[in-house]
């Protein structure tokens, strides 16, 4: 089961002046070995053990921007005084002149246990976070190089190629926006459940109290990407029995500027009592009053 709580990203975060609910979307593509995967909306502690997994054995917190710890003269903490405070052990690393400038790469870089980054995320909310996942311990050397590598690489192509060894590349912007590459084609799927179980999560979250709901089947998300490598959801009907999540596949991946789908392929249903996930076709999807 996933906790999904009132401030999650789905919550917080609206479209345009209208405030709009947020979309949920997804894309996933493979390049050079890797799966890329670009989508909204989700917090980096939302993800967090998904991302933990499919690092494996290391972390290497190469960036983050937050307003959430800052001191008295309004200026950010220092990655590891955030992870002390989160009481995460890990080393540092200094890149000096080789961070100068780049976008994604901080000064002081973190290098913790996969397990620890949900730790480490928990209770804050980072509005620019790049992190690597890796297998062992990396050697001064070898984070020079994965800095070097991120100084050079091409914004308009994906980075873990460039990143020999590397198993996970995550970039994540206003706590929100989600750009995941992986080796693991797990791992692409797994981010699509969350999305799913996000979305329905926050029609049932209430007032500060957090709400359980399970993730889809593997078997239920395959399905959806077997048929097309980009969605965008929106919430349907919500009953006191289920959250009926509309599901429309697209030709490219969403942007903001995008309007809504005209038309609905796919509804995925949560079943609040038994805590499961189905597909139906739009039309056969039952039909509940809203809850009030």
């Amino acid at each position: 089961m996933v906790e999904v709580r009132r401030d999650g990203a789905f919550s917080v975060n609206s479209v345009g002046l209208t405030r709009d609910p947020f979309p949920l979307s997804f894309s996933v593509r493979e390049h050079t070995g890797c799966w890329v995967v670009q989508a909204t909306a989700a917090q980096a502690a939302e993800l967090a053990d998904i991302l933990s997994d499919a690092a494996k054995d290391t972390v290497v917190v190469l960036d983050v921007e937050t307003n959430s710890f800052l001191d008295e003269q309004y200026v950010q903490w220092k990655p590891s005084r955030i992870a002390a405070a989160q009481g995460v052990d890990c080393s540092t690393f200094d890149l000096g002149e080789l961070a100068a400038g780049v976008v994604g790469l901080d000064e002081e870089v973190l290098v913790m246990r996969a397990d620890d980054v949900t730790g480490f995320l928990d209770g804050w909310y980072p509005y620019e976070l790049t992190m690597v996942g890796l297998p062992g311990i990396p050697s001064a050397e070898r984070l020079d190089e994965i800095a070097l590598a991120v100084g050079a690489a091409r914004h308009d192509r994906p980075v873990l190629p460039t990143l020999a060894g590397c198993r996970l590349w995550y970039s994540g912007h206003d706590d929100c926006y989600v750009w995941v590459e992986s080796t693991d084609r797990r791992v692409p799927l797994a981010i699509f459940g969350r999305l799913l179980t996000l979305l329905a999560g926050s029609a049932l979250v209430a007032d500060a109290e957090p709400v359980d709901v399970s993730d889809p089947s593997d078997a239920l998300v395959e399905a959806l990407v077997a048929e097309s490598q980009q969605w965008v959801g929106a919430l349907g009907v919500v009953s006191p029995t289920a959250v009926v999540v509309n599901l429309s596949a697209t030709p490219q991946p969403w942007r903001l500027a995008h309007p809504p789908p005209g038309r609905v392929d796919h509804t995925a249903v949560y079943d609040i009592a038994e805590a499961t996930w189905h597909l139906a076709e739009p039309a056969r999807a039952a039909v509940h009053q809203p809850v009030n």
